[in-house]
């Protein structure tokens, strides 16, 4: 299967720019990254918390497969509707620590869109190991999980 997804991690750097062109216009695109209901749907996550705005919080919850419970958090620093979110993101009981995450929206044309991320993490080892980890097929399955369940709502 096509990664539509580009991850650039530059060798040395303590950052990923994550990129994906969506069929998905630009309006339907940001509502996957702020109704909870949606955010459940794509993520398989339950929405414990999400206040949406600037200086908001979100706590999520995931449950994997033999029943243990995984948390995720973070606070929303910056939000321009259907342009820009930047937050935190913490794995709870995890090694890694908070990364700082930016989503930037764009428009292509009527009919699609495009989400770039900028993940910084705290140290170059940090991020490294989150490559390590079946990270790039993660994130594309979660984009293209985006269209599936957003192309239900057009």
């Amino acid at each position: 299967m096509e990664r539509k997804t580009k991850i650039n991690a530059e060798t040395g750097k303590q950052e990923l720019v994550i990129t994906r062109e969506f069929d998905l216009p630009l309006d339907l695109l940001f509502r996957a990254y702020i109704e909870p209901e949606i955010i459940e749907q794509w993520m398989g996550t339950k929405v414990l918390k999400f206040d949406c705005k600037k200086h908001g919080s979100y706590q999520l919850e995931t449950t994997d497969p033999k029943g243990n419970k995984h948390g995720f958090n973070g606070v929303i620093h910056e939000y321009v509707p259907e342009k820009k979110i930047s937050r935190t993101f913490e794995m709870e009981n995890t090694p890694f620590g908070i990364q700082l995450e930016i989503y930037e929206f764009e428009p292509i044309t009527d009919e699609t869109s495009k989400l770039t991320m900028h993940v910084i993490y705290e140290s170059v080892e940090q991020r490294d190991q989150v490559l390590k980890l079946p990270f790039a097929q993660g994130i594309n399955m979660a984009h293209n999980r985006i269209e599936e369940v957003l192309r239900q709502l057009k």
